[in-house]
């Protein structure tokens, strides 16, 4: 399965609010510069995660937008199913596969796989994904630092 743009979107957007939030409100327009999304396109999708209470929204000058709740108590598949992505997910419209009345012959394991891909999404929070984009980020420089620092000892022998 493949997760579409709209979902992949409200994610994104959603991970901004959480690394960035802590500062005030952030603007949709903030969002769609740094994430590079279309403005109109998360006016559509901000419309959605306030509705699931997802996000808040502060009017005025000044204004923006919040979490809704802290970071470890948003999934990553309540993000998903706010704005009506993956269909295949039983939690998500309801509905069941058929023709004429009748479940398909694979319907079961559609299904099946559907629940265990909502069950993982479901167990990942913000927070979780923005704790391993920090430790990735902290690797990232280690390795740097000590190739930085090889390359000066090399200098100061030579």
């Amino acid at each position: 399965m493949r997760l579409s743009t709209k979902g992949r979107y409200a994610v994104t957007a959603m991970l901004d609010l959480a690394l960035n939030g802590d500062r005030g409100p952030v603007t949709l327009s903030d969002i769609s510069v740094e994430q590079g999304i279309s403005l109109s396109y998360l006016e559509q999708l901000f419309s959605n995660l306030r509705r699931r209470q997802l996000v808040k929204g502060v009017r005025g000058p000044g204004g923006g937008y919040y979490l809704g709740r802290p970071a470890n108590e948003i999934s990553i598949a309540e993000i998903i199913c706010a704005v009506d992505e993956w269909v295949g997910f039983r939690h998500c419209k309801g509905g069941q596969d058929n023709y004429d009345g009748q479940p398909y012959l694979t319907h079961s394991l559609w299904n099946g796989l559907s629940e265990e891909i909502f069950e993982f999404l479901n167990k990942i929070t913000l927070a979780d994904v923005v704790e391993r984009g920090m430790m990735k980020r902290e690797l990232q420089q280690q390795e740097i630092k000590p190739s930085a620092l090889m390359v000066a000892e090399e200098l100061r022998m030579a």
